[in-house]
């Protein structure tokens, strides 16, 4: 059979998800050639917890590589054709495993849990009262450990954070503290635990975390690039359970098994710096939002660090190879977007399809006065409220499902103009349009709605896969394919090229401030409702 196929250059993407990992591949225009996707569990065993089980991603990851080869070749493509992979993956998702045994020690805390508020709580206090050692001898406590912490991570302290999520693992599951004790613990995000597996496991031992995703630990300096000793005092954390750093567009080893096995792994790169690169916002100035589980703006800031005053992140947006200098941006998160349509389906029975709330929203043509404060884990940027708490305001007798769906849809408009308003302050430049991408964009209505209530041009593409195709052109840059360089985005020039489709903003500006400062009003309301305790005060 194999002398019948035919052999082309192509680029694999595994995507690993918030609900569900594909493999892609990818021809040098992203016209996609095979691809297939699984979703895995959920785990909510009590409210506000959040868990994945990380065997279980892998094993999906590698039935989803499986099936995209057997596609590729029903295509009439031999599998040598797939030249390099690249990873992209949920970021803040903590994963704990045995150095001796390869196994994880308990399950993945994902990046949405908010069980850790009590964590949060504590380090907010001990740097209030002890501080943080920012050189030998050096102590600084309250505002200034604030600033300082915030300097070195670009973070502020959170739930969202990989380290305090790691920090409550050791606390409170007796394989982790023994692990950590013994020195047999590996911590990684999800694209260390993945790349840890595909590059052999436990036999090579090849424990990477990519830059980009190690940006949103709390124990990376963003300016050296380097895990900080000064934080992992802080946090209690000792070093040998880090990985070693990486860039995001390098090879990094070779598929241990499977039928790409020998494939080179040239891409590691975090989900949403990886839709910032699918969507070639490269330059300083360019602007993505993906619609996902939760909801992501990121705004290419160059090569300088630029310090937000208004509760947005500075974050590594990549790293070109291992000897090039970090591109920047500034992030906003939002922590429920697409999860809000899934809880009108899956426990509000609301709606038996994701797709059927534009149907279930368009039959208002407005809310009715109701607003949806999605605070499902507190609220991310520009908020940053750990103990904010879910709330539908504005509720009156002609309420009904399909005012809560539309404002479902306004919720995650609204969000996104908050995150665009601290932007353009932090920036100095107003935004003109908006790139969008991401399974929630998928519908007419949700985009209206979007540019209704920013005020703003919403850009949609037509392959909307920016995310996987953002860690295929760092896996093809890796071993120049194509001609591909992150450095110089005029290479990727014929990439993803099909047609747009604009939505402009046809809300009429009153209407659109006045229901702007109805949504101001109701963020205050849901604002802390449940205040994190230090339990160990």
């Amino acid at each position: 059979m194999a002398s019948t196929l035919k052999l082309g250059e192509f680029v694999g993407s595994l995507d690993c998800g918030t609900t569900s990992v594909r493999f892609m591949v990818f021809n040098k225009h992203a016209d996609v050639i095979a691809e297939h996707q699984l979703e895995f569990p959920q785990y909510y065993p009590h409210p506000g917890w959040h868990d994945h089980d990380a065997d279980e991603i892998q094993q999906h990851a590698n039935i989803c590589i499986e099936e995209s080869v057997k596609q590729l070749e029903k295509a009439g493509w031999a599998k040598e054709s797939v030249k390099v992979i690249g990873v992209t993956n949920q970021r803040e998702t903590a994963v704990a495993w045995s150095r001796k045994t390869g196994k994880p020690l308990c399950k993945a805390i994902v990046w949405t849990d908010s069980r850790t508020k009590n964590v949060v709580a504590h380090y907010e206090n001990k740097l209030k009262e002890t501080g943080i050692q920012v050189s030998p001898g050096v102590w600084v406590k309250g505002k200034e450990g604030v600033d300082a912490l915030r300097d070195i991570t670009g973070l502020p302290l959170s739930t969202y954070f990989s380290a305090i999520k790691l920090r409550w693992m050791i606390d409170h599951y007796p394989d982790v503290t023994a692990a950590h004790e013994a020195d047999d613990l590996l911590f990684g995000t999800v694209e260390s635990w993945v790349a840890y597996n595909l590059l052999g496991g436990v036999k090579t031992g090849i424990h990477i975390s990519e830059v980009t995703n190690a940006s949103r630990t709390l124990l990376l300096n963003t300016k050296t690039l380097q895990w900080e000793p000064c934080l992992l005092e802080f946090f209690g954390l000792r070093k040998s359970i880090l990985p070693k750093l990486v860039s995001t567009s390098e090879v990094y080893g070779k598929l241990a098994y499977g039928p790409l096995a020998g494939v080179p792994i040239g891409g590691l790169v975090g989900d949403q710096q990886a839709a910032l690169i699918g969507n070639k916002c490269l330059n300083q100035g360019e602007a993505k939002c993906t619609y996902g589980t939760g909801a992501f703006l990121l705004f290419c800031t160059g090569g300088d660090i630029v310090e937000s005053k208004h509760g947005l992140l500075s974050t590594i947006a990549y790293q070109a190879g291992p000897n090039a200098k970090p591109i920047y941006a500034l992030e906003g998160s939002i922590a429920v977007a697409g999860s809000a349509v899934k809880w009108l389906r899956d426990t509000m029975g609301m709606i038996s399809t994701a797709a059927e709330v534009n149907t279930l929203a368009g039959r208002e043509s407005d809310t009715g006065g109701l607003y949806f404060v999605t605070a499902f884990s507190g609220l991310l940027a520009p908020y940053w409220d750990p103990g904010a708490a879910g709330m539908l305001i504005g509720i009156s007798q002609s309420t009904n499902p399909s005012h809560i769906a539309r404002a479902v849809l306004e919720a995650n408009a609204y969000q996104t103009r908050a995150i665009i308003e601290s932007m353009k302050l932090d920036s100095g430049s107003d935004l003109k349009y908006l790139k969008v991408d991401g399974g929630m964009t998928n519908g007419d209505l949700v985009m209206e709605v979007l540019a209704d209530v920013g005020g703003f041009t919403v850009v949609r593409p037509e392959m909307r896969e920016s995310t996987a195709l953002g860690s295929a052109l760092c896996a093809g840059a890796a071993i120049k394919l194509f001609g591909w360089d992150l450095n110089k985005p005029e290479t990727l020039k014929d990439v993803n090229v099909k047609g747009s489709v604009e939505f402009q903003p046809r809300l009429v500006f009153a209407e659109r401030e006045k229901r702007w400062k109805g949504w101001q009003k109701a963020i205050e309301r849901s604002r802390g409702w449940e205040e994190g305790v230090d339990e160990k005060a």
